[in-house]
């Protein structure tokens, strides 16, 4: 292109290139790219001259760095720089554009759009050398950039994406997936009006979306199966509508959700099955409308506080090695509660696991007690009667303390009753003499003799009586029993 067909404002900014100057165009520091359509001459660039300018630019200046930088501009026509390799900064700051930018397969040194509007982005497989900032940008139709590498960071702060509308209604508005990071993502404040999607993407830094706002109702708000992050993914204070989906996602450091609101009423609000995370804070159960579903995923911290979900909660298979805020068992039981249907025992086992790391034995025990009370409840009607007999006399075992109540209870009533009137003896002048205590003993305890119950013989209702002392004594020495052994399994 000669020079001499550029406009005035095309020539300001093709001279102030090759020295790396800034060109400024707007009228007012506070003026917004929103209003870029109604600019007039003086503020308008044609996309043709800035990629002839970038592809066939003039030697950089003596001492100084060559590169595009320009506020408040008017772009019209369609920029297209796909394939291309620019060795120059772009920085294109307020800026409007007629139409959106084509950078499939370009290979960039930077690549600067803030607070710029944008009717979209096709970038796929782009290539960045430094970074690439889309900060507070106002993006009505997709953001293009899966397969995309970006050597350094990816700043979407602030920054509004879609709605999408007419052919590309059904697309995500922002699309990353399998796209590289160098180092981090921050996209604090961001709104996505639709799917962000993040599908096999690697990020060698943290991904920031505190703050932010992604809604997509009745679907999927953020899609990220099998991320991979290198330290941490923030997203406090953030706001879901859809689906929230990290299967399969590596965070080795903090998946941090709190004070998060997630809203999918009805489907899965949070999925993040099959992860494996460093620490996991979860919003408070007030402020999730969904499902929670954390199966088979491992954990090496747990951060929830206890509640009453209204959704149910996916905890089959997860595993996590501590769990906090430490507090009674009976306040996270109510969470097990509302879980899956039916009789599930590994949420159970792993949350005693977490009790007995934190030394707590006692809720340890709790836990399993509940365990085998949500089992029985499963079972038929028919055979539940052994499980109610072993929970009301010894908690199943976890209640050893209990069977010496029973005992106590039944020695006295048998000692008092067989005190006032005793029993016959069998055979009259050979028979020791008769000790209420040690013969209510001999009923109650198969295993030990005092010579008492077999030298004596109760009739009447006393005689009712001994055989009810033996049958409880049978009971509860072999719920007994079979605690002791359970308490010998768990040592």
């Amino acid at each position: 292109m000669e020079i001499n067909d550029l406009t005035p404002a095309e020539r300001r900014v093709w001279e102030a290139f090759p020295r790396g100057d800034g060109v400024d165009f707007r009228e007012r520091p506070e003026d917004s790219s929103v209003d870029g359509a109604g600019w007039g001459p003086d503020r308008t660039l044609r996309a043709e001259v800035l990629r002839a300018l970038l592809l066939d630019a003039a030697p950089a200046a003596e001492g100084r760095v060559a590169g595009l930088k320009i506020k408040g501009a008017r772009i019209v026509g369609k920029l297209d720089l796909r394939y291309a390799v620019i060795d120059h900064p772009i920085r294109m700051r307020d800026c409007w554009f007629e139409r959106k930018p084509l950078l499939y397969g370009a290979q960039l040194k930077a690549l600067v759009l803030g607070y710029s509007t944008l009717p979209g982005l096709t970038a796929a497989t782009l290539r960045v050398d430094v970074v690439l900032r889309l900060s507070c940008c106002r993006i009505t139709g997709p953001v293009r950039l899966q397969g995309a590498k970006i050597a350094g960071g990816l700043f979407l702060q602030g920054a509004v994406v879609g709605p999408t509308s007419g052919q590309e209604a059904d697309e995500p508005p922002l699309q990353l997936n399998h796209a590289e990071v160098g180092t981090d993502i921050i996209a604090n404040d961001l709104t996505v009006h639709g799917q962000l999607r993040l599908n096999g993407a690697v990020v060698g830094g943290r991904i920031n979306l505190d703050d932010a706002r992604l809604l997509a109702p009745d679907g999927t708000a953020l899609q990220a199966e099998t991320l991979a992050v290198g330290t941490d993914l923030h997203a406090a204070r953030a706001r879901t509508q859809g689906r929230l989906n990290l299967t399969g996602s590596r965070i080795p450091g903090r998946l941090n959700l709190a004070h998060a609101v997630l809203e999918n009423p009805g489907g899965i609000a949070l999925r993040a099955s099959s992860c494996t995370v460093g620490e996991v804070w979860l919003p408070a159960c007030e402020d999730v409308r969904g499902t929670v579903n954390l199966r088979r995923s491992q954990f090496d911290l747990l951060n929830m506080r206890a509640g009453t979900w209204r959704d149910p909660l996916r905890l089959d298979g997860l595993t996590y090695r501590t769990l906090g805020p430490h507090l009674p068992a009976e306040e996270r039981l109510a969470a097990l509660e509302t879980g899956e249907p039916g009789y599930l025992p590994y949420p159970y086992e792993q949350l005693a696991a977490a009790y007995r790391t934190a030394g707590d034995e006692a809720a340890a025990r709790t836990v399993q007690l509940a365990k085998l009370r949500r089992h029985r409840r499963t079972l038929p009607r028919h055979t539940r009667l052994w499980g109610l007999l072993q929970d009301a006399t010894v908690g199943y075992g976890f209640r050893p303390l209990r069977a010496a109540g029973w005992l106590a209870a039944l020695l006295l009533t048998g000692a008092i009753a067989f005190a006032l009137q005793p029993p016959r003896p069998l055979k009259q002048g050979e028979a020791p003499d008769f000790n209420a205590v040690f013969y209510t003993i001999d009923l109650m305890l198969p295993i030990i003799g005092f010579g008492q119950e077999q030298a004596f013989a109760p009739s009447g209702w006393h005689q009712w009586l001994s055989y009810l002392l033996i049958v409880t004594g049978w009971v509860l020495a072999t719920t007994t029993a079979a605690g002791v052994s359970r308490s010998l399994r768990r040592q």
